[in-house]
């Protein structure tokens, strides 16, 4: 790593030439920096204890957990021990869990959780584990106070607890459950969440749940037929040359230009080996792997955090960042930011890294960086184009993307590849998806789908206490719900069947925030009249209600996504 600007291994880039010092006043957070507390919330001090069978799942544990801080109304930044039976000290997620948090993880005997006086006794656990309480149970023997009581969710118990501090009078005598406390919530949303870089739409899939988290289109059937025959040469060691040359006469460039890659997810990993940056940005909200992928490697991330609705202004980019990962269209916002923009963004000695993961999913591509033979790539030294074919096609499980980019930095990144790494069906696949008659299927079943998104929107503009985050241009919008209880929406929604993405696991997203995959019709349709009553628990259906004077209590969907993707396409460069 230099000062200079990022290198290769063994390759330097050009020399960073800077213009001035960084803007000021933007929303940059180091990566693992400390928080500061906010003026008038002492910091607690949190314990979480937690039950779960054996082999659970990492995701269901950070999702638990996730979940119970927000019912606690505590803050993940404040937890400083992980508590559970001595019978899980050596779980892996649950130490994984401990790790990503970077607190200890006590466990303690069955019989000494035995004598604990709990409010919410299970048969179940004491035939398991000896002690009929495991989460609540350990919080009160590892002298906390609960908060709430247990919190069940992801097939895993989890209970929040708070240490007294010094100031405290009151002491619960031996062997009794100290009295719970009322939870004291910040007034800021963006303390209640448990940031989750690795959490992604796959995880809220259940059983029994209609899926609305992830955005696959399910696999064409003159695909799904053409890989089946390819099934016939998987005698024979992959080979990339075809896949190459069609992929790169599909965007219109040289074979040196491209890298076929495991999916777009290992297109970050080999970035973020391949290079070593000065200060490497990622623009947010946006998927987190890029920033999981660069931290992996060791590097240090800086972010540059977009408010609603999520307009990408390249001055807010420090001018000595060599290394910037951007999304377009973005993921969760659905927003297309102008080409204009994102070119603003390339300097000399800067990579620039654009993931077009859900490019084909909007019609005509108008603002793609990847070029075709009939609009050629932009010549901008420095940028890198990603691709992935899991979205449109349906193939998540195959694992097949790209880069576009320079040659010599390509070159970088596949000696950074374990040989093979991408499998003949993948091969396949991408030739397949690369011919003329695969790109008009694409862009009409784009066109379809802004067909859908506009009935999804005209619906939810019937609700009261719903926003739009920004004019969706993706095959997904995102929400941020308001009223009474909007933390509690998520898990309302999945109790009615429904599984929605939260987006508060997203830098930049609090809780409240859902991205919504853009189906058909009818499927919007109840959606909607779901989503209403997980938002009015309580009250009649929101469209029933009548509207009293003053300001709207609704905000109307379909006016207020026109008017932002005027202010959008005032390119700010």
């Amino acid at each position: 790593m230099t000062a200079d600007g990022p290198t290769t291994r063994g390759i330097p880039l050009p020399a960073l030439e800077t213009s001035g010092p960084p803007t000021g006043g933007i929303s940059i957070a180091a990566l693992g920096a400390a928080r500061s507390v906010d003026a008038g919330l002492p910091a607690d001090r949190i314990v979480v204890g937690i039950g779960a069978r054996r082999g659970v799942r990492i995701r269901d544990l950070r999702m638990a957990m996730s979940d119970g801080l927000v019912a606690a109304g505590a803050r993940a930044r404040d937890v400083i021990a992980l508590v559970s039976v001595e019978a899980k000290q050596a779980e892996p997620a649950l130490q994984e869990l401990a790790e990503m948090l970077n607190v200890p993880l006590r466990t303690l005997s069955a019989d000494r959780l035995a004598g604990q006086s709990v409010p919410n006794p299970s048969a179940a656990a004491e035939a398991a584990v000896g002690t009929p309480s495991v989460a609540e149970a350990a919080v009160l023997a590892f002298g906390g106070e609960l908060m709430v009581p247990k919190h069940v969710s992801h097939g895993v118990t989890v209970a929040v607890g708070r240490l007294p501090t010094a100031a405290s009078t009151r002491r619960a005598a031996p062997g009794r459950a100290k009295p719970a406390v009322e939870p004291t919530p910040s007034n800021n949303l963006d303390d209640l969440h448990f940031e989750d870089l690795r959490h992604h739409g796959d995880a809220e899939i259940a059983p029994g749940l209609i899926d609305l988290a992830v955005n696959v289109r399910p696999t064409p059937a003159w695909l799904r037929d053409r890989l089946r025959a390819a099934v016939d040469g998987l005698a024979a060691y992959p080979n990339s040359d075809q896949a190459t040359a069609a992929v790169a006469a599909r965007h219109g460039r040289p074979i040196e230009q491209v890298l076929l890659t495991a999916g777009g997810a290992e297109a970050f990993v080999l970035l973020a080996r391949a290079l070593a940056p000065h200060r490497a940005v990622v623009v947010h909200p946006q998927f987190t792997e890029p920033e999981a992928a660069l931290n992996a490697a060791g590097h240090s991330v800086q972010r540059v955090v977009l408010e609603p609705p999520f307009i990408l202004y390249p001055e807010l980019v420090p001018d000595d960042a060599d290394l910037v990962f951007v999304g377009n269209p973005t993921n969760p916002t659905s927003v297309l930011h102008p080409t204009g923009s994102l070119l603003a963004l390339a300097r000399p000695g800067r990579v620039l890294v654009v993931d077009e993961a859900f490019m084909d999913a909007v019609p005509g591509e108008p603002e793609s960086l990847a070029g075709s033979p009939g609009r050629p790539a932009p010549e901008v030294p420095g940028l890198v184009v990603i691709r992935s074919l899991t979205k449109s096609w349906g193939l998540a499980g195959l694992r097949i993307g790209y880069l576009l980019g320079d040659p010599e930095l390509l070159q970088v990144c596949r000696a950074n590849q374990p040989l093979w790494a991408v499998g003949s069906i993948g091969l396949e696949a991408a030739i397949a998806c690369s011919t003329p008659e695969a790109l008009a299927e694409a862009d009409q079943v784009a066109r379809a789908g802004e067909a859908e998104r506009e009935f999804l929107l005209n619906t939810l503009g019937e609700l009261a206490d719903i926003e739009l985050g920004a004019p969706p241009q993706g095959p997904f919008v995102l929400l941020r719900v308001t009223g009474s209880d909007p933390v509690g929406v998520h898990q309302r929604l999945r109790d009615a069947g429904w599984a929605v993405r939260r987006a508060d696991t997203f830098p930049g997203l609090a809780p409240g925030w859902l991205r919504i995959a853009v189906r058909d019709r009818t499927t919007s349709a109840a959606f909607a009249a779901a989503l209403d009553r997980a938002v009015h628990p309580v009250a009649s259906p929101s469209s029933s209600l009548p509207r009293s004077a003053g300001p709207p209590a609704t905000i109307d969907l379909r006016d207020n996504a026109a008017s932002q993707l005027r202010q959008q396409r005032q390119e700010p460069v």
